[in-house]
């Protein structure tokens, strides 16, 4: 099997992905934009072949590079990034070299704009917030008469929460549509509700060969427009509805053998036209891992390697693990340089070292996200997962 994965060198620990493709005998072949000899030696080992380019944006040049690869090593097998940023890029490459164990061109909408991924999650019975895709001021203002104020707006493309604004009232609304992007935008009647993230590996016919879920304390546009630190955390069972409205959505995209990440928000108060305190709504899907360290967390709350379940999707589409194996909570928390903690990094390890299992000082192009002092750490009960939580989290006094 010839795989071809672009960017391995970035998120650092993606070379995980291609040493456990080799580690099954596939023939791996990268492509980036990171000269070879600045690579990290684990990703240069998972290797076969490496193509430098000048740019992964310059798309002649990274076409050369596949078909360099296809004219050297026979028809390519599978083609991946595992990375939002490169989605339609991804799906190109596929249709140009018919690589067909992924996404093509002409099923890349429904996980890539945010408004085809209503009609998915509708195929999949699972309700959305209502929206319209932004055009005029007065189309604007007649959807805030029927879901009133506050709206999000935020592009129909776009990675993670950029570039996503809340608007409180008519001012901040006249004021987006006097400096409208350029790009098109969705606008979406806000929900009151608790973020939730269902994620795993499913395979060829879309059954699911790993599960797992994460709770987010602050929405990410929060924690990426406001500051807040970014804290999430995993639960050792997943609640039996947003199994069940996972599954249905897995189901209803186009997500044959892949990570995904599905994301949704739990009603924190009934609302009237919408639903009841509980009830459970679609947000977005990406079909790629969850961002950041979320697969170590996996491994670490889970005594398991992702990197190698999905390895073994791709090989043989199913997975080598004891998925009743749950023996952990895991949990993440973050610190940002400019505010005054109550506990410091040492204080955090003099109490939890023996459950820390990552401390990362992020590179200033995560920070902003992941907070600069990131730590994950793992515990056998929800009580102590919270307790961590507050404990890093928690300002110092005036």
């Amino acid at each position: 099997m010839n795989f071809i994965f672009l960017s391995p060198n970035f998120p650092k620990t993606y070379y995980h992905f291609t040493q456990c493709l080799k580690n099954n005998g596939v023939t791996t072949l990268g492509i980036g934009d990171e000269p070879y000899d600045q690579l990290s030696q684990e990703c240069r080992d998972s290797l076969v072949e490496y193509y430098k380019v000048s740019s992964l944006e310059n798309y002649d040049e990274v076409y050369r590079a596949v078909a360099f690869f296809a004219f050297k090593y026979g028809k390519i097998d599978w083609l991946e990034t595992n990375n939002e940023y490169w989605l339609l890029r991804d799906a190109q490459l596929r249709t140009d070299f018919n690589v067909t164990t992924g996404l093509q061109n002409q099923n890349i909408d429904g996980i890539k704009y945010k408004s085809r991924m209503k009609e998915f999650y509708a195929k999949a019975g699972v309700p959305t917030a209502r929206y319209h895709l932004v055009s005029t001021l007065e189309e604007g203002l007649a959807f805030v008469q029927e879901a009133g104020y506050p709206v999000i707006v935020k592009p129909d493309n776009g990675v993670g929460a950029a570039a996503t604004y809340k608007l409180k009232n008519e001012d901040e609304l006249r004021n987006f549509y006097a400096n409208l992007p350029e790009v098109q935008y969705i606008m979406e009647e806000f929900i009151n509700g608790s973020i939730v993230s269902y994620d795993g590996i499913c395979g060829s016919n879309r059954d699911i060969i790993f599960e797992t879920c994460h709770f987010y304390t602050e929405p990410v546009m929060d924690v990426a427009n406001k500051g807040v630190e970014l804290c999430y955390y995993s639960k050792k069972q997943i609640p039996e509805d947003l199994k069940d409205a996972g599954r249905r959505t897995i189901k209803a995209f186009d997500s044959n053998s892949r990570f995904f990440h599905c994301e949704f928000f739990i009603l924190k108060e009934d609302k009237a036209g919408l639903g009841k305190k509980g009830d459970i709504f679609g947000l977005e899907v990406n079909m790629r891992p969850p961002g950041g360290y979320t697969p170590d967390m996996m491994n670490y709350a889970n005594d398991i390697d992702v990197y190698q379940i999905w390895a073994d999707m791709v090989c043989h589409d199913q997975g080598f693990f004891d998925p009743a194996h749950r023996p952990y909570a895991a949990a993440y928390a973050s610190q940002r340089n400019w505010k005054e903690y109550a506990h410091s990094k040492e204080e955090i390890f003099a109490k939890y070292g023996q459950s820390i299992v990552m401390y990362e000082e992020m590179p200033a192009v995560l920070a902003n996200v992941m907070g600069d002092h990131a730590y994950m750490a793992r515990f056998t009960t929800d009580e102590e997962v919270q307790e961590f939580l507050h404990y890093v989290i928690e300002k110092k006094e005036g």
